[in-house]
């Protein structure tokens, strides 16, 4: 139910995209587009629907269907895993090694620390700055 239910979704949605992509806009020639000729349609009355809003319409509402069905289906569906087939295998314990223990004296260095001298730059006397 679900594979068919899916195989119309995507099938309707193709035919969606196409007939949307096939329609003419209101005011869509290039005379509406500077201003000039057009402007009078965009706000007038249309008459009758054309066959091609009713198909869009018809189809958009079927894409609706469709994706509430489909949304409806995958909500209450049974919560089985993936993973249900398999079960967990017991845990194995090894015997970790044992470590050394650390030293409890950390040495030191013999000397003290000294800090280096700066560093000195070609050109010396121009650039140094006051402190």
């Amino acid at each position: 139910m679900v594979t068919i239910l899916t195989i119309i979704h995507i099938m309707v949605c193709i035919f969606l995209v196409s007939i949307v992509l096939l329609q003419h806009g209101k005011g869509a020639d290039i005379g509406a587009t500077f201003g000039g000729g057009g402007g009078e349609s965009l706000f007038g009355t249309e008459g009758p629907v054309p066959i091609m809003n009713k198909i869009t319409t018809g189809v958009a509402v079927l894409f609706m269907v469709t994706s509430i069905s489909l949304a409806y289906i995958s909500a209450h569906s049974t919560t089985s895993s993936v993973m249900g087939g398999y079960s967990v295998p017991a845990p194995v314990e090894q015997a970790a090694p044992i470590a050394e223990p650390l030293p409890q004296k950390i040495p030191m260095p013999a000397t003290p620390y000294e800090e280096p001298a700066p560093a000195q730059f070609p050109g010396g006397e121009g650039n140094k700055t006051s402190e």
